[in-house]
């Protein structure tokens, strides 16, 4: 197999040819067909992540078809079409695992940080964190919703069920939640950074009523904020944007620090959560609500080759929506 490969933090991944994996007890392998670039990529790359697996094949957001299976596989055929996103394993023993909260597992492993991902043309998953896909459709514009659109939905449903909601950072998840709220009858509201005015544009195009900047106060109060923009600040300027009783969900794994800010804006029962990870209910959940949905994803295709540059792209924001790496 062919793969770019992350061998020391906070260099550029690397090309290599491996032997093609073999799966283990209960592991497929996955033909891959097209791994979406997300910004956690950039957060293990950069190493803003603690203690990846290295060297470690980066990437969680992946489609692609069955090759192989290991002993003890079950429900899954050699040539089914499936998805592999970032959760890859749970101890299955842990008080988090066993109160139906794996997300929060003591003994997590993780695609494309703690075990090998999909930036390659072949990869091996568990095969019991692997979600089985429809016959049909694009592989290039499934793949951000393997984690854009999984970590999305999480941080959808742990807002609230507010009718105002604000997005803070137009990118890839935004972009498919927005049009989920939207479907939902919800009225989004959406933060890009100041002066972009292409991608407020973006927004309105896919639905949001109102776009600006994020230094800017929304026409309401929000019922409910998510911030997907890894950017400390937005914290206290969302908590200005809720009213009482909102909830702001910060939905990033990593975010640069939150600075101090008046208890005013927090108080009269204003919240602050985070999302972690995904289950794989929201998997099920989310991809039963796809089809109705009609999501559209927003896409900008590179080799695998060019992985490099897809990941420098998404950090200096040159692309609308999400990249997708293509072996």
């Amino acid at each position: 197999m062919h793969a770019m490969q992350l061998n020391q933090l906070r260099t550029p991944l690397v090309p290599v040819s491996r032997p093609d994996p073999e799966p283990g007890a209960g592991e497929v392998r996955v033909r891959v067909a097209a791994c979406g670039v997300c910004r956690t990529d950039l957060h293990v790359v950069d190493g803003e992540l603690p203690q990846p697996k290295l060297p470690i094949i980066p990437g969680h957001e992946i489609v692609g078809h069955i090759d192989a299976m290991g002993p003890g596989v079950e429900g899954f055929q050699p040539g089914m079409r499936v998805g592999i996103p970032w959760l890859g394993h749970t101890c299955g023993v842990c008080p988090y695992c066993r109160s139906g909260r794996e997300n929060l597992c003591d003994s997590p492993q993780f695609t494309g940080y703690t075990r090998d991902g999909g930036y390659a043309t072949h990869t091996v998953a568990d095969a019991r964190f692997v979600f089985p896909l429809p016959t049909t459709g694009d592989d290039v514009h499934a793949a951000p919703l393997l984690c854009a659109g999984l970590i999305g939905w999480r941080s959808l449903a742990i807002a609230g069920d507010g009718q105002n909601i604000g997005l803070y950072g137009f990118g890839a998840a935004a972009h498919i939640i927005a049009q989920v709220a939207c479907w939902q009858g919800r009225n989004v509201y959406a933060f890009t950074s100041p002066g972009d005015g292409k991608k407020q544009a973006f927004a309105r195009e896919l639905g949001a009523c109102w776009a600006g900047g994020s230094d800017q106060q929304p026409p309401i109060a929000l019922d409910c904020a998510i911030i997907y923009a890894p950017v400390g600040p937005l914290v206290p300027a969302a908590l200005a944007s809720v009213r009482k009783g909102g909830r702001v969900v910060c939905a990033g794994i990593h975010m640069s620090d939150i600075p101090s800010f008046p208890y005013a804006l927090l108080w009269e029962e204003r919240q602050v959560v985070s999302v972690a990870n995904l289950t794989r209910e929201d998997g099920v959940t989310f991809f039963d609500i796809v089809p109705k949905v009609g999501i559209k994803t927003e896409t900008v295709t590179y080799p695998l080759n060019e992985a490099n540059t897809a990941l420098s792209d998404l950090r200096n924001g040159r692309f609308e929506g999400a990249a997708v790496l293509v072996p």
